[in-house]
């Protein structure tokens, strides 16, 4: 697996696994049905934030976007967010971009790195993350409308880089 700088011609083979991800709305806030054209500023990073691709020979299995989590006297701490093709899960292609994103992070000279809405009810991703040295600084309960589980937390999760 490499993974890379995405491409605009990268969005096309994004956009398949993000409009499943959004439509499931376990995950993720974001509306759930963005056309290829309103779905693109949602995930395409524009400078100095930046969005990758994971890919599998010919094959876009997962991307990440991240940058500063705030403008001005906050872009100090960074953001990121993740999407994996749910034909490729179990792979290690999560971990493969949350190990990518801290280097990145480190590299650009972010102070930290704060994910501002992981739902509490995705086991995997708490999980992952917490393997990846992020701790759990707050919870906002009843933020998110989980299909199945009703109103549950987001979680805050931060890590310190430097």
């Amino acid at each position: 697996m490499l993974i890379r700088v995405a491409t605009e011609q990268d969005w096309t083979d994004i956009y398949p696994f993000y409009a499943a991800t959004m439509a499931e709305g376990k995950t993720y806030a974001f509306p759930p049905d963005q056309s290829l054209e309103e779905a693109r500023p949602w995930w395409m990073e524009q400078p100095p934030g930046r969005t990758v691709v994971a890919v599998d020979g010919d094959v876009v299995v997962g991307s990440a976007k991240m940058g500063p989590n705030r403008p001005g006297r906050g872009s100090h701490v960074a953001t990121a967010s993740f999407l994996v093709d749910p034909a490729h899960q179990g792979r290690g292609v999560g971990r493969a971009l949350g190990r990518y994103t801290l280097d990145w992070c480190r590299a650009e000279g972010f102070h930290g790195i704060q994910f501002n809405a992981v739902v509490e009810s995705n086991h995997r991703a708490v999980h992952l993350w917490r393997s990846l040295g992020f701790d759990v600084i707050g919870t906002v309960p009843e933020a998110f409308d989980h299909p199945q589980d009703g109103l549950v937390g987001l979680h805050v999760m931060y890590q310190r880089l430097r």
